[in-house]
């Protein structure tokens, strides 16, 4: 965290109340700011701009959610703790609701709120430190949302920089999710035709009898329904890159046509007998493995071998696990500024859940988890609870994609959440079950399912 210590805004009519609050809060390291009228610290809100605020919820000019909701809409980071000395079921769900952090009754506990001024000083912390590193490690493929500081991910970017000056046609390869299409435009940018089109096809969307004319064009009266003269992608590209996406998916029909467009740059139009010339840079993304495909003569050989003249293979995302806070801070950050929640992270237990997590999907199933995560995130940070049930609502992966069935893996994963919740909580099964977000006899058929030791 920067030298600057973090501001706490206390606002309360009872200035004895302050006094305490004032105390504390420079003990945790905190600058502190009080007000008795909360008009008046509303007006100065923006100015201030505090990292916590610590508001009364009973206060005569102004009431504690109406400032709660003021706060919201001026700065949705800054995390706000209520104080009532009447609580009720209703005003705690309510605040809950409405983006409190926490709902704290007077006289306060100090040790509680010690330990939320901690997790959102840590939060802060963390936050701060995966913005630097994600700024240092993202370089030149930051503008594309690649994100990676593990070993394997600085080698690869150190390839795509070394290869994008001098690319012709290059194989990108990986299981679905991986950011195939991210490789694809970071070596289009990097490389001397970078003013030049991007023009993406994907194979796996196109009709087969419609594939030639899609890739080369055609002209009027080629066909039924080719009422007038049409530029394929092929020209349209010309000059510039040409991304074919799921390249797998290919019919053979159109192979051979292709191989001489990427090694030649020849092409017709269906129902021309014209020949035009194009110069396009061609990438070509799979997660099949297309030299068994070849070898299954379900791909042309030469095509295969003409398209991997590079190849770029992509890791899945277990094989990077280190990389998952730092993608996770970014993808929370995105979300949290669409959906207007005041969410800053993850909770450590959190994290350790998405760090151990099988991700079949990758980072397209990381990314689509966590905006799960942030709708149904209730507070400032992501609990190991929104993060469960996030993760047990996610989308179904074919088993193909990765060596497990995704059902097999979300039983291991939902298996070891509750061991480590049992032991946590010493077997305590009531605290168990409320920190799992389920009932005390769900928890009870799930152990029994599970054949785990009570």
């Amino acid at each position: 965290m920067t030298d600057v210590p973090p501001l706490l805004l206390a606002i309360d009519d009872e200035p004895a109340i302050l006094t305490i609050v004032e105390r504390f809060g420079r003990q945790m390291g905190f600058e502190v700011e009080t007000r008795t009228n909360p008009a008046a610290a509303l007006a100065e809100f923006s100015k201030l701009d505090p990292d916590v605020a610590v508001v009364d919820l009973q206060m005569p000019e102004l009431g504690g959610l109406d400032v709660l909701k003021a706060i919201r809409a001026a700065n949705p980071e800054c995390h706000v703790i209520l104080l009532t000395g009447n609580p009720t079921i209703d005003s705690a769900i309510d605040a809950v609701k409405l983006g409190a952090r926490d709902y704290l009754q007077k006289p306060i506990d100090f040790g509680r709120l010690g330990r939320l001024l901690s997790e959102v000083v840590d939060g802060m912390r963390r936050r701060e430190r995966l913005l630097r590193v994600e700024a240092d490690v993202a370089g030149d493929f930051e503008c594309e949302g690649m994100i990676g500081r593990s070993t394997v991910m600085q080698e690869l970017f150190d390839s795509l920089r070394r290869y994008a000056p001098h690319m012709r046609s290059v194989l990108v390869t990986g299981e679905t999710g991986t950011g195939k299409e991210l490789v694809a435009r970071g070596l289009h940018r990097l490389g001397p035709r970078r003013a030049k089109r991007f023009v993406t096809v994907n194979c796996s969307a196109v009709v087969e009898t419609l594939f030639e004319s899609e890739l080369f064009g055609h002209v009027r009266g080629a066909f039924t329904g080719a009422t007038e003269t049409k530029v394929g992608l092929f020209e349209h590209a010309d000059g510039g890159t040409l991304f074919l996406d799921e390249a797998g998916e290919l019919p053979l029909s159109v192979q051979a046509k292709l191989l001489r467009a990427v090694e030649y740059g020849d092409l017709q139009r269906v129902g021309s007998l014209d020949t035009r010339r194009v110069d396009v840079n061609v990438i070509a993304a799979t997660n099949r493995n297309l030299r068994a495909e070849a070898a299954a003569g379900r791909f042309r050989t030469d095509l295969f071998y003409r398209l991997s003249t590079i190849e770029i293979a992509l890791p899945p995302l277990r094989d990077r696990r280190e990389d998952i806070p730092y993608l996770a801070a970014r993808f929370i950050r995105e979300c949290a500024a669409r959906v207007n929640r005041p969410i800053t992270g993850l909770t450590q237990s959190a994290e350790r859940l998405l760090f151990n997590a099988p991700w079949p999907g990758n980072i397209r199933e990381l990314r689509n988890v966590l905006e799960r995560a942030c709708i149904l995130s209730e507070a400032g940070m992501i609990t190991e609870r929104d993060l469960a049930s996030a993760l047990t609502s996610r989308s179904p992966v074919r088993a193909t994609d990765a060596d497990d069935a995704p059902d097999d893996r979300l039983s291991t994963l939902q298996r070891r959440q509750v061991e480590r919740v049992l032991e946590e909580t010493g077997g305590n099964k009531s605290e168990a079950a409320r920190r799992l977000g389920i009932s005390r006899r769900a928890l009870y058929r799930r152990i029994d399912e599970m054949n785990l030791t009570p």
